[in-house]
């Protein structure tokens, strides 16, 4: 579920006075104009549709028409269709647990071959422990003798276990909401905050793009590309500060009554410590702008890294703090089982980083909210 809890536009705030801890002002790109808009240099943005209802369910749900897809095409694939590709990238670990099921009989030895099974699909020594005691519990209170039915078990005991990281992603109960973007180069961050931008576009809410990732060229002019094509304003300045970048995206933001600013940073390597600390100073920018922000540190994880996701995430929360994950390119060589592991970890800190959105694809619809009991049947089915 991927909610929005928008509130009445509030009056134009100054920005505050307090400088940020980088260089001269970045400069702020307006949204492309279509036919009939405002030109370019107008300070209102082009009008929004009628106002959302309290809280809009679902970014499908959005009355707003599709925006293209990588393609150009405008057709939008179902949630079922998205789904197909979802279990064919989460085939190598369903394969291998269906290979454990097959014609044998309920005891140890299926146990042990479903904990190898498990292990060999990321899942991590605690998840698969916790996922085996539960999946005993649960076959013996169900009597359940058939192979197959032991199998509906275990994905019922993997959505219990992940049920907690399906949370929604809520804006509008700060104005502006800011969003701070992090991960490591390569996993997907920069198109994921595109893909997300699309979502909150087709919800009526009026998004400022910070392109804070100025060590990389290619990632500047990537979200520009993103800002054009979802028609939102952006933040950029070559080779500028990036914490100088953010200051100045959550001050236009609050100027200019945005509902949501997104700051994209530099990929940043969880081991190195100097490069952590860019992060960190970010981050003291961002609330030096808007006291209370980032309020939301999301984490982009590759799919495919297996148990070094969780390691990436233990790393950047110890830093910044985290508030959600995105797990993109589940549609290539994943396992998936890193989320279950995820989630043992979670219920171990006692705390949760929900898991708001995956990714199974390039397009703009193939970053969807998740489900658990979608991904469990997934994963195992």
């Amino acid at each position: 579920m991927f909610s929005f809890f928008r509130k009445k536009p509030a009056a134009a705030q100054p920005a505050p006075a307090v400088p940020a801890e980088g260089t001269e002002a970045a400069a702020i790109a307006p949204p492309p104009t279509a036919a009939g808009a405002p030109p370019a240099g107008a300070a209102a943005a082009p009008p929004l549709a009628d106002p959302a209802p309290a809280a809009v369910a679902t970014a499908q749900d959005a009355e707003a028409p599709p925006l293209p897809a990588e393609g150009g095409t405008q057709a939008e694939p179902s949630r079922a269709g998205w789904m197909q590709r979802l279990r064919q990238g989460l085939r190598k670990t369903s394969g291998g647990i269906a290979q454990v099921f097959t014609g044998v009989r309920i005891d140890e030895d299926l146990y042990e071959e479903l904990e190898t099974a498990l292990l060999l699909a990321d899942t991590g020594l605690p998840a698969t422990e916790y996922l085996l005691d539960d999946l005993r519990r649960r076959v013996k209170a169900a009597k359940a003798t058939e192979p197959a039915a032991v199998r509906g078990l275990l994905a019922d005991a993997v959505a219990a276990l992940l049920a907690p990281l399906q949370q929604p992603l809520v804006v509008g109960r700060e104005t502006p909401t800011v969003i701070m973007v992090v991960g490591v180069n390569g996993a997907g961050k920069t198109t994921s905050i595109g893909k997300l931008t699309a979502h909150l576009a087709r919800a009526d809410q009026r998004v400022l793009l910070a392109a804070a990732d100025t060590f990389r060229a290619a990632a500047r002019e990537q979200l520009l590309a993103w800002a054009d094509r979802n028609r939102v304003e952006i933040v950029s300045q070559q080779g500028g500060d990036p914490a100088a970048v953010s200051f100045d995206a959550v001050t236009a933001g609050r100027a200019r009554g945005c509902d949501v600013v997104i700051a994209d940073t530099a990929g940043r390597l969880a081991t190195q410590a100097h490069l952590m600390e860019e992060l960190k100073k970010i981050r003291r920018t961002i609330a030096k702008a808007q006291p209370g922000a980032p309020h939301e540190v999301l984490l982009v994880v590759d799919g495919n890294t297996g148990q070094n996701a969780l390691s990436q995430v233990k790393a950047f929360d110890a830093a910044l703090g985290l508030s959600g994950l995105i797990v993109t390119k589940l549609d290539g060589t994943a396992k998936g089982g890193v989320l279950a592991a995820h989630a043992r970890w979670c219920a171990q800190q006692q705390r949760t980083i929900p898991v708001y959105f995956i990714g199974v694809g390039e397009g703009i619809d193939d970053l969807q909210t998740f489900d658990a009991a979608e991904f469990a049947q997934a994963l195992v089915a």
